[in-house]
């Protein structure tokens, strides 16, 4: 679907404009001050780089949406959308990120404080706005934000830091609008349907089911995370461009890669062997990899109806 023509179907959320607050001078804590305050099983969405690790909580960004921060001296905005289970990372320039109070496909539509501009958040790409009826078509850097939990995190990166509670906003982070992930309930169990009208009722999953998704300009593809998670390893297309998705144990996540020259890849106790015999981690094959996230099935299949689906 090209993003000028999503504008018809954008609804309202229910909030006005920035009626749900971002957070524009986040505050981090270590992984001992928030001791009590997050479950080992709750959902975290992992950042980290050379030179930075963070974990923004989930309990925190459902009340919130957007995180406009700086990582490594690079403006950026964290981004997690509840209804499509969805969690992104864009750089943003000099302009900040707002919630916009309306929704297509039950996404996010993000809007940037300098131009006005509309910007769905799975799509990354910018689409008119009713403050803008007519901005130029762009899309958004992004990078890697891991969906996991507290306790895979935390062992993984003992000295993240961590969101604080602490936002300037006098919100109860012990309570989800929406449900709850641990356990799962309401809006975010299998039965419940979406909130809004979605682009998509394809049925080749549940509309709930957790894919992860790779697209790029020459076509989409979505790996079931639970198969993946079975499998371990999975190969395919990219549209006509071979790729492979490979399981990340450590985090529960995974990562697809281009594989043009079908290179031989296996998977051996968490780790990732090629056809010379070398070995390496999930996160690091080399290969070139697509940028790859979690979302809710009829979330993804409705923005890339074309999808191929490994399931």
């Amino acid at each position: 679907m090209e993003p000028s023509s999503l504008r018809e179907h954008a609804v309202s959320g229910g909030p006005p404009k920035d009626g749900i607050p971002s957070i524009d001078e986040p505050k981090f804590v270590s992984a001992e001050d928030v001791s009590g305050q997050i479950k080992p099983d709750d959902p975290v969405f992992g950042l980290a780089t050379e030179g930075t690790v963070k974990a923004y909580p989930q309990s925190i960004l459902v009340l919130h949406e957007i995180c406009n921060d700086i990582v490594d001296n690079t403006p950026v905005s964290v981004t997690y959308c509840p209804l499509t289970g969805t969690a992104m990372g864009f750089e943003r320039g000099e302009t900040m990120f707002g919630v916009s109070g309306r929704l297509v496909n039950n996404n996010l539509i993000m809007y940037d404080r300098a131009t006005e501009t509309w910007w769905p958040q799975v799509l990354a790409t910018s689409i008119p706005g009713s403050w803008n009826e007519d901005p130029p078509i762009r899309s958004l850097q992004e990078f890697r934000v891991i969906w996991t939990t507290w306790e895979r995190w935390v062992s993984k990166h003992p000295d993240t830091q961590v969101l604080s509670r602490d936002t300037g906003y006098a919100q109860n982070y012990d309570r989800d609008p929406y449900g709850s992930y641990n356990p799962r309930g309401g809006y975010y169990s299998q039965e419940a349907a979406p909130m809004f009208p979605a682009l998509s009722d394809d049925d080749r999953l549940q509309p709930k089911t957790v894919v992860i998704g790779a697209r790029t300009n020459k076509g989409a593809a979505a790996f079931e995370k639970r198969t993946l998670r079975e499998t371990k390893l999975i190969e395919g297309k990219l549209g006509e461009t071979p790729v492979v998705a490979i399981y990340e144990p450590e985090l529960d996540t995974g990562y697809v890669y281009q594989n043009p020259e079908r290179q031989q890849v296996q998977y051996q106790d968490g780790h990732v062997v090629d056809g010379a015999g070398d070995t390496h981690s999930p996160e690091a094959l080399p290969l070139e990899r697509i940028h790859a996230f979690d979302a809710m099935w009829f979330a993804w299949s409705g923005f890339y109806p074309d999808t191929t689906l490994y399931a």
